[in-house]
């Protein structure tokens, strides 16, 4: 496999089908080291993102969602609403099969929202809301409310672990709490379960019956998905080093997930490239045992040393605040209830 100059993106794996990404390629499989090994197939079952990624890959959705976080059409033409927004018809657009041939209806959409409604927080408010869940015909998903929600299209088109994944019946007809034995979607790319080696690699083959939608434009999981690939190949490399020197050998097209102690090496190779594409970030969060003591009396455990650095400022001129944090407060703040803290 050869090509004039590789990309190293880091992104996420459910952008795989964005014109941006793969327009500049000449060969037919995308070598691909992905950010953990697929332990889990089943995009319900667990929240992992690298089990959502595969989904966005194998899967389609209702929804998209767009770079403005807004929902669009994806599986569906459209919908209307009637009786004051506590009824919606969401009518399939024409053309879905899956990938066993069956064509995509609308009661294995009804069935599959259930079983994302019974395992994801928007799917369980979604469901909550909703008096009856049906498929009227084979094109119209009906949700009749037991009073307005109008981010219906928000849950259905969600990014985020768990996706609403459709899938045919008889799988969505699983348990939601056990993993479906068989990975059939209607999305843009075939799970080749017969080329899996567990911990190893992950292998997928262009779905020539996947029909993207004729308009909008690419924007994360919105708009039309055009494959330029026929196959897709994932293959784990926990070792960093490793990684590395497969990625600048030519060996692997993509490390989705890089150590940032390679980075300074990376660099240098001027046959890679290294985008950063999610620019929204992520929110850590830091929570205290508050239940059981594991310091000293005499411990201030809730102390955070944050340091800002100013473009251009060397680090003996970093500014630094010391922020007091009593996780008691975190608590009472919390529960409303100061005494509950030890």
């Amino acid at each position: 496999m050869s090509q004039s100059r590789r990309t190293f993106l880091v992104t996420a794996a459910a952008t795989l089908c964005a014109p941006a990404i793969v327009r500049a390629q000449a060969q037919t499989t995308l070598k691909l080291i992905p950010q953990a090994d697929l332990a889990v197939v089943d995009p319900i079952w667990t929240t992992a993102y690298v089990t959502r990624n595969h989904a966005f890959a194998v899967f389609d959705t209702l929804y998209g969602q767009d770079s403005s976080f807004r929902p669009q059409p994806q599986m569906v033409a459209g919908h209307k609403t009637e009786e004051d927004g506590t009824l919606w018809r969401l009518t399939l657009r024409d053309g879905l099969r899956f990938h066993d041939g069956t064509p995509v209806l609308a009661r294995d959409c009804v069935a599959s929202i259930r079983r994302w409604g019974a395992r994801d927080a928007f799917g369980q408010a979604l469901l909550a809301a909703t008096a009856d869940l049906s498929a009227p015909d084979d094109r119209t998903i009906q949700f009749r409310l037991r009073a307005p929600f109008p981010m219906l299209p928000d849950a259905l088109c969600k990014s985020g672990p768990n996706i609403c994944a459709i899938m045919p019946e008889r799988l969505a007809s699983t348990d939601p709490f056990k993993q479906v034995t068989e990975v059939v979607g209607s999305g843009p790319f075939r799970f080749l379960g017969d080329e899996r080696v567990s911990g190893s690699r992950v292998a997928y083959a262009k779905f020539d019956g996947y029909v993207p939608r004729p308009d909008g434009a690419p924007s994360w999981t919105a708009g039309p998905k055009h494959v330029f690939f026929d196959r897709l190949e994932w293959t784990v490399i926990p070792d960093t080093a490793t990684a590395t020197a497969a990625i600048q050998r030519g060996e692997m097209d993509w490390w989705e997930k890089f150590d940032f102690d390679q980075k300074p090496r990376l660099q240098k190779d001027s046959n890679l490239q290294i985008f950063v594409v999610e620019t929204t970030g992520n929110c850590a969060f830091l929570r205290f045992n508050c239940v059981v003591q594991v310091w000293p009396d005499n411990a201030q455990p809730g102390r955070a040393c944050v340091h800002d650095e100013e473009r251009g400022q060397s680090p003996a001129d970093q500014h630094r605040r010391d922020v007091l944090l009593d996780p008691r407060d975190a608590l009472a703040g919390a529960l409303g209830d100061e005494t509950s803290a030890p």
